[in-house]
């Protein structure tokens, strides 16, 4: 159980193994389709975990942001540097709006009534379904729009993804790599690595941000148990890595999409 003293930060009371098992949970899921899974662990920090919906965003953001890093030497093996550094335009062009947006996101977190944020969440929630859907069963166009519409599409994009990723503590990957391949017409591969060398700045702004609010001290009080998750996340994401493929698109992203649908109708319900 989780215990609220009020104006003391909520600290988790679960034994680790449980904690690592959920982390590990989140972190298959994510694996399975080439993301962090960020998404699936919020529902479990606020329905199993039973923390306030600032307090689980504060800790998503946190472990969020450790997997990002975990993740990002590999990724830039599979993708040689070089080859990202190629498109430096596109991810200056983003983070642009998704530094902004994450500043303007976490502030707008913090000042949100509770009830307004689980609302939010929960809308967030079908948001990140549908990215689900169309980013991994459909097949992706390009907008070929010139360069004077695309650099402040761009900007706009950055700071939307910014602000959905600063309010649900996620790295925005779901969004973001849809995002790059519409309207810069770059390849998913491609546009996984860059959305990793974006996603880190845009959270550690976020980041930054709540660390000026008195919610962030719920990080200290629980910092064993957000370690504890992000490393089952990890690993959790290594083995999901390796059943990349395992299951098909067209049966595993749909009961993934489900996963969400259902985790919005619980958080839009919460007290």
């Amino acid at each position: 159980m989780t215990i609220d003293t009020g104006h003391a930060p909520q600290r988790s009371t679960h034994s680790m193994p449980m904690v690592f098992s959920a982390g590990a949970a989140v972190g298959v899921l994510g694996g399975m389709i080439g993301l962090g899974g960020a998404e699936f662990r919020l529902p479990l920090l606020i329905g199993l975990f039973a923390f306030a919906a600032l307090s689980a965003v504060i800790l998503n953001k946190a472990m969020s942001l450790i997997v990002v890093l975990a993740a990002l030497p590999a990724r830039l093996v599979a993708v040689p540097a070089s080859e990202v550094a190629g498109h430096w335009p596109v991810a200056v062009n983003l983070l642009a709006g998704s530094l902004l947006g994450a500043w303007a996101g976490a502030t707008w977190a913090v000042r949100m009534r509770s009830s307004t944020l689980y609302t939010v969440l929960a809308a967030l929630m079908v948001l990140m379904a549908a990215a689900l859907l169309v980013t991994h069963v459909s097949t992706l166009g390009t907008l070929a729009l010139p360069l004077w519409a695309q650099v402040p599409s761009g900007v706009a994009a950055g700071f939307g993804i910014g602000v959905v990723a600063a309010i649900m503590g996620v790295a925005g990957g779901e969004l973001l790599i849809p995002t790059i391949v519409l309207l810069f017409a770059l390849d998913i591969r491609t546009a996984g690595s860059l959305s990793l060398l974006v996603s880190l700045p845009t959270m550690l702004v976020a980041f930054a941000r709540y660390s000026r609010d008195g919610s962030f001290a719920v990080l200290g009080a629980n910092r064993r148990f957000t370690l504890v998750m992000a490393a089952g996340s990890i690993a959790g994401a290594l083995l999901g890595g390796l059943l990349l493929g395992v299951f098909s698109d067209l049966i595993l992203v749909p009961g993934l999409a489900v996963i969400l649908l259902v985790s919005a109708v619980r958080l839009a319900r919460h007290d």
